[in-house]
């Protein structure tokens, strides 16, 4: 099953983020779909849109993030279970509880800095595509939140993911960062990159003549596969990255014109993961009830951990058809320093070998992109800052 997407765009400031956390929360209110949400960013952006500030420090500090998993894995040769590093009901929308995260930590720019140091490069992207190819099994959908910039860890991403999406600003500059992530995809190919989904043009302006041509170019290129779905500039999208301690529904959080935008992007998004996987067939759109229950999945037997959570199912063995996800893990109520439960481990048989993409095609060159507009407003990004510094190994 091809069904992990990396999200990226060398230029910041252009919603990576927001889109990850709007995608993952639609396809599971509306579709049904259990999905993964990898924080491979720093600054822990899409991590604070998921869960409160508390539980993300208690989980940073317990050393249950992505930081501490490849710390492992790729410093101390010391792999750990990757179950224990995802976290469930960590989204404030009460029909999206199927939705999971493997949080990130300010630490991971530590880290890599430690990788480049020791020349783990190999071993590193030999540990992204081992995850990879075990998260394949348990979700229904993959969302890797990269951050900008071409770093050695986002090339492993690149690498090992069956896709990439990348959003952009119908501007200048957010299009010369989608170019120069265009012209790196060539470099390498017998290395594999992930195959391009398409790009979302995010934050457009419909009253502004400038979006509209540079929109128009971005379409204009068949290379580029633009969504036909196109997110508005509007004050809501970026209101609901504010993770709310009251559960909402998702209809208040993403409220009448964007909320259609979004639902129609995450359509566009399993359709497009059905035409690469023919065994896969797009979920109706469901009307999302008031409040839903969680899903009740068979328990299996499992040891007893020192906080109390639900058995994850057993996984079941590798198949063209989708493979359901582990059950969702037991909440831990929403009070501020409250720690989601990470789902039990998994199979031997889910111990996959990471394949290795095949190499694709150079893109064709694009065109020369319309004059320069007047400069427009970038979103700025937050920072979550925790405390204690990376251990070399």
């Amino acid at each position: 099953m091809r069904n992990t997407i990396a999200i990226m765009n060398t230029k910041g400031g252009v919603g990576k983020s927001t889109i990850v956390l709007s995608i993952a929360e639609t396809l599971a209110a509306y579709h049904g779909k259990n999905v993964l949400v990898i924080d491979s960013d720093a600054q822990a952006s899409v991590s604070a849109m998921l869960m409160s500030t508390a539980s993300l420090r208690n989980l940073q500090s317990g050393g249950r993030t992505i930081v501490d998993y490849l710390v492992g894995a790729v410093l101390r040769d010391a792999p750990a279970e990757w179950t224990d590093f995802v976290v469930g009901g960590v989204s404030d929308v009460d029909d999206a509880k199927t939705v999971y995260l493997m949080p990130s930590d300010m630490q991971l720019t530590l880290f890599e800095r430690e990788v480049s140091k020791e020349a783990q490069h190999a071993r590193l992207r030999s540990s992204i595509g081992g995850l990879l190819s075990r998260a394949r099994i348990v979700f229904d959908v993959v969302l890797i939140d990269c951050p900008p910039g071409l770093s050695v860890l986002t090339e492993c991403w690149l690498r090992e993911a069956d896709f990439h999406i990348s959003p952009t600003k119908p501007d200048y500059i957010s299009v010369c960062g989608l170019d120069v992530f265009h012209r790196f995809r060539q470099l390498n190919p017998e290395m594999g990159f992930a195959e391009n989904m398409g790009v979302v043009v995010n934050m457009k302006d419909r009253s502004s003549p400038a979006d509209d041509e540079y929109h128009r170019w971005l379409a204009q290129n068949v290379d580029n596969r633009c969504f036909n779905a196109v997110l508005p500039r509007l004050n809501a999208i970026q209101h609901s990255a504010r993770y709310s301690d009251e559960e909402r529904s998702f209809a208040a959080k993403y409220p009448g014109e964007i909320g259609a935008a979004i639902r129609a992007l995450a359509n566009e998004v399993l359709q497009r993961l059905a035409v690469a996987n023919p065994s896969m067939q797009p979920s109706a759109p469901q009307v999302a009830p008031a409040s839903a229950p969680q899903a009740s999945l068979p328990p299996r037997p499992a040891a007893p951990r020192p906080q109390a959570a639900a058995a994850a199912p057993a996984p079941p063995a590798p198949a063209p058809a989708l493979a359901p996800a582990p059950a969702p893990v037991a909440a831990s109520g929403r009070a501020p320093v409250a720690v989601q439960q990470a789902p039990a481990p998994v199979q031997p048989a889910m111990q996959a070998t990471p394949a290795v993409l095949q190499a694709a095609p150079p893109a064709a060159a694009a065109p020369a992109p319309p004059p320069i507009p007047a400069a427009a407003a970038t979103t700025a990004r937050t920072d979550q800052p925790t405390d204690g510094a990376l251990k070399p190994a």
